[in-house]
């Protein structure tokens, strides 16, 4: 074998290296060790830096971080994850439980007796405290209610009485007589 045939051919050679072996490199589309950009991405980084230069600069920072740490996921899949995360977050916080009270916060112990007795205890206190602003609340909407029903019947019967009051003979504005 000659030199050149060494060189150019043999193990590692280029004629070994075919159309499918281009195909499935493992350094081929990454461009100087960079992932891809997605259009999501690329849209998300002008418009970025138009409005806030910051953000361009954070999506620009993350695609570099994504180079580095290895991460395959997109900016478009991290976002809407992201999002979900944020939403679950408000809408289940600690202090909101089935009935819209107190129930997540009684829910772990720290190891101290006294402050989870004390603890415990301010819970069932705001408890009722909840309890009872809620009683209040139905019974000064009731009475709001009756206040209402009471000043409709009043209007109306006001109403009826000037009706039946009226002047039988054509006043003017009275309608047609009878």
């Amino acid at each position: 074998m000659s030199t050149i045939q060494g060189a150019v051919g043999g193990s590692g050679g280029a004629q070994d290296f075919g159309p499918r072996d281009w195909a499935g490199a493992s350094w081929r589309g990454r461009g100087c060790g960079a992932s891809r950009w997605s259009l999501f991405e690329i849209v998300a980084m002008v418009l970025g830096f138009i409005v806030f230069w910051p953000i361009g600069l954070a999506i620009l920072g993350f695609k570099l971080w994504q180079r580095k740490a290895g991460y395959s996921g997109d900016l478009q899949t991290v976002a809407q994850e992201k999002w979900r995360e944020a939403r679950s977050a408000m809408s289940s916080g600690p202090w909101q439980g089935r009935r819209g009270g107190f129930q997540g916060f009684h829910s772990s112990s720290t190891g101290n007796s006294a402050f989870d007795d004390w603890k415990s205890a301010e819970i069932a206190r705001l408890e009722e405290e909840r309890r009872k602003l809620q009683e209040a609340h139905r019974e000064f909407a009731a009475f709001v209610d009756n206040i209402r029903r009471s000043k409709d019947r009043e209007e109306f019967e006001r109403f009826m009485n000037e009706r039946r009051n009226r002047p039988a003979d054509g006043a003017p504005g009275q309608g047609p007589s009878a």
